[in-house]
């Protein structure tokens, strides 16, 4: 099969084989029809399938008849990220170039002023983020009653991002009568509930189970010390097998200070994290693209779409806290039939995120050669990464042992301070305050006696675990109590 079989026209197809593209991925293929026949659509594929394209190719064609009104895009795509949304611009541009479509692109972090010029124009295609879209529309800029067709693209990243909310209200000002597509690499039950609610008896099309990694991907674990991350990164990278990387952390101070880092001991790096302004991160985008930089350090701001071609490596520094998360990071590499590896450093905390991940996925990731330990397998390392209520347990019994061997001397010691409290009672024997004492003194050590046959630790004063009375005894307790004899 090839992209001619589909039904697109013949503009579209000029571009698509200027592009270098012949043959269409499973997704497109099975996408792109339906798409023209104007039924609603679910698709589900890991990234890396080509899944931009399959909407974006359909859409250049729907959209090639008709004219635009100023402040009413025709379309709409919902993206997470702005990386996604400039690269589906870039789609737009490169696959329509034959079309006379024009298109607006509404991120945050740059200027509104253009974005509302070119708004005000009118477009065909409108790409945006929930935010940007929401600020404009309730400003007055824009009105989305004229829009017939909505993509909502990373659906389970919208999701994890906390854009839902937004979404449902954004559908509610679009018109009923509209074409829906919704893209996601997994779906988890508040995706289902979307699509029943706003898609009409949609197409469901999937090409790999949900949140499945690329076969064309080697996944590693790499056990290692939290302290020596560091120092284990730098000696993967200094394999000759890497060409560039992308290293992903889930904090953006540790993309700060690792970038730091590997620039400090010759590593030709950047970063880019959710603080960096959109201006700066295109540009560091673009020196990772042009090899000026070969390691790229990153947030999770980068796992989701960004096809970045001839990716040889992907790091997990830190495992990622959401397992939808891994299959999106490690996506970034083995993309467009490429082989790639995967490499995620597993510290003690992180046994039950690997665990997580490993269910996500339906398989197990081997261990590499040359960790901490030289782990062989999930089931070692789990056994090392015993649970923390076991460690305590054992440290208490631990403490336990030296404080039994002296247990005979202390008993000694406790039964000479006993006979020396009779001799101070026999003594004192008209004072009923100090008899009562020696009661006391008497019931504690009884007590104490009980306590550590039931394996109870005394502390270290000599009284009971709970504290027991100590000082001299109030005058009134002692009203009303008869004295026996010593």
């Amino acid at each position: 099969m090839n992209f001619a079989d589909l039904g697109l026209s013949e503009e579209l197809l000029k571009a698509v084989t200027e592009a270098g593209y012949d043959t269409p991925t499973p997704i497109q293929a099975q996408a792109i029809p339906p798409v023209l026949m104007m039924r609603d659509l679910i698709g589900i594929a890991q990234t890396g399938t080509g899944k931009t394209a399959s909407f974006v190719l359909p859409m250049i064609d729907i959209l090639a008849h008709g004219r635009s009104r100023a402040r009413m895009p025709r379309s709409l795509i919902l993206e997470p990220t702005r990386e996604l949304a400039a690269q589906v611009a870039e789609n737009f541009e490169k696959y329509g170039k034959y079309h006379k479509l024009s298109m607006a692109l509404l991120i945050g972090g740059v200027s509104m002023g253009d974005q509302v010029k070119a708004l005000e124009k009118g477009v065909d295609v409108l790409i945006a983020t929930p935010g940007r879209l929401m600020d404009l529309f309730e400003r007055g800029n824009i009105l989305l009653t004229g829009c017939g067709l909505l993509v909502i693209d990373e659906a389970d990243r919208m999701l994890d991002m906390g854009f839902i909310p937004d979404i449902e209200n954004i559908c509610t000002k679009l018109p009923a009568n509209r074409q829906t597509l919704l893209f996601s690499a997994t779906m988890p039950p508040p995706i289902k509930k979307l699509s029943d609610k706003f898609l009409t008896n949609p197409k469901y099309v999937e090409v790999a189970r949900p949140a499945t990694a690329s076969a064309n991907i080697t996944q590693w674990l790499v056990k290692v010390d939290a302290r020596k991350k560091r120092e284990k990164l730098r000696s993967l990278l200094r394999d000759g097998n890497v060409t560039n990387a992308i290293v992903f952390c889930n904090r953006k101070s540790t993309v700060r200070e690792l970038n730091k880092s590997l620039r400090s001991h010759g590593f030709a790096s950047g970063e880019i994290h959710g603080d960096i302004d959109q201006n700066a991160r295109i540009a560091e985008l673009e020196r990772f693209k042009s090899g000026e930089v070969n390691i790229l350090v990153a947030s999770d701001v980068a796992a989701r779409g960004l096809d970045i071609k001839g990716v040889s490596h992907v790091f997990n520094f830190d495992a990622p806290w959401h397992p939808d998360d891994y299959v999106h990071r490690i996506g970034r590499t083995g993309r467009a039939g490429a082989k790639g590896a995967a490499y995620t450093f597993v510290t003690k905390d992180d046994a039950e995120a690997i665990d997580n991940i490993q269910k996500l996925i339906g398989t197990a990731i081997e261990y590499a050669s040359g960790g901490e330990g030289e782990a062989d397998s999930a089931q070692d390392f789990a056994e090392d990464a015993a649970p923390a209520d076991r460690k305590r347990r054992k440290g208490r019994s631990d403490r336990r042992d030296p404080q039994d061997k002296a247990e005979p001397r202390r008993s000694e010691g406790r039964q000479g301070e006993g006979r020396q409290g009779e001799g101070k009672q026999a003594e004192g024997r008209q004072a009923g305050g100090r008899r009562a004492e020696g009661r006391r003194s008497e019931s504690g050590r009884r007590g104490e006696e009980e306590g550590r046959s039931r394996g109870r630790h005394p502390d270290v004063d000599g009284t009971l675990e709970d504290g027991a009375w100590n000082g001299p005894v109030p005058a009134f307790l002692t009203i009303g109590f008869a004295t026996q004899p010593a």
